[in-house]
């Protein structure tokens, strides 16, 4: 029995299991793009924060799914909504999105330090187990 997306069935011993399957589009029907949330982390040299602040604005102006950023001198985070056909789609964007808003946004010379790519229903799950968007300003460029 194939259960859909976060569906829980009782299991041979009687516990709870909950069971992830990813959305698919039914046959015939082309595929849409989905939304995906993206973490990127991004490190290298210490970096003037005024400098750095400008940056991040212009890459939120630019890319039209920008959530927040959260910055210091010599690391940054960005999180936001990406539409893109499947978690590799979604992944690769992700991982050219600072070197092509580099050199337009004025943005330091940093490398990718990490990444987090997960689809709408998992985030909104991890928002209801209590292990959502960390504290602090939701929205913007803020400073750590």
């Amino acid at each position: 029995m194939v259960l859909g997306r976060d569906q829980a069935r009782t299991g041979a011993t009687g516990a709870t299991v909950r069971q992830l399957h990813p959305r698919r589009e039914p046959p015939g029907e082309p595929e849409q793009g989905r939304l995906w949330h993206v973490v990127l982390s991004l490190a290298g040299q210490v970096t003037p924060l005024a400098a750095l602040k400008s940056g991040l604005e212009q890459l939120a102006h630019d890319h039209s799914f920008f959530l927040t950023a959260r910055y210091a001198a010599d690391h940054a985070e960005i999180r936001y909504w990406e539409q893109a056909r499947d978690l590799h789609d979604a992944a690769a964007i992700a991982l050219r999105l600072w070197g092509e808003h580099r050199t337009s946004a004025g943005l330091p010379a940093w490398e990718i330090v990490g990444l987090e790519v997960i689809d709408r229903a998992t985030y909104h799950q991890r928002i209801a187990e209590g292990f959502g968007e960390p504290g602090g300003q939701l929205g913007g460029v803020h400073p750590y």
